[in-house]
């Protein structure tokens, strides 16, 4: 299916509010983890849920809006991000999730690339990984996004990845673990 770029920002979604959907409970706090593709054409970021902090998983740079924290991730489009066994996949992944460590990352944090698919859908599916949710909900909110998904794609992620303290071993899991847990509802 080809994706309009001009209609806003496809497969836009709050993490939180779909992966309680899809578990039939509340697993998640919603509005904090938002995810979507480019953000090129919103006019108003009331259009994405406001959004404090932006993670550009582009090459490219995105529009500048007010009162935004900004954070670039860019990957060359030469490698398969899927492939989280690859040591510039698991470098990369390790910056993004290094982040979320920042006391002071001010939420909801928008993730987000082109399609808000690929890239997007790797990075939703560690930090879902991350927070333990089970990984047949992370597989179908990965596969709630138009474009071209394939289950297939995102198993190699979740395999790659493998057990998250060992994939992340040089961070502070626990800080990151402990950052989200605001999101987490008990």
């Amino acid at each position: 299916m080809q994706l309009d770029y001009t209609q806003g920002c496809v497969n836009f979604r709050d993490i939180g509010a779909f992966v309680n959907l899809i578990a039939g409970k509340q697993l998640l706090q919603p509005n904090k983890i938002l995810r979507g593709g480019s953000i090129d054409y919103i006019e108003s970021l009331e259009e994405i849920e406001n959004p404090k902090s932006i993670f550009n998983l582009r090459n490219g740079l995105d529009p500048t809006f007010p009162d935004i924290d900004y954070y670039h991730f860019p990957m060359s489009n030469k490698i398969d991000k899927y492939d989280t066994s690859q040591k510039e996949v698991r470098a990369w992944l390790t910056k993004i999730i290094q982040q979320l460590t920042a006391p002071d990352l001010k939420y909801p944090v928008l993730i987000h690339c082109l399609s808000g698919k690929d890239r997007t859908g790797i990075v939703v599916a560690t930090i879902l990984l991350l927070l333990e949710i089970d990984t047949s909900i992370i597989k179908e909110e990965y596969l709630l996004s138009d474009g071209g998904v394939q289950e297939e794609l995102i198993d190699l992620s979740l395999k790659g990845i493998g057990n998250v303290d060992r994939y992340f071993d040089r961070l502070d899991l626990h800080k990151v673990k402990g950052n989200l847990a605001s999101n987490i509802i008990s």
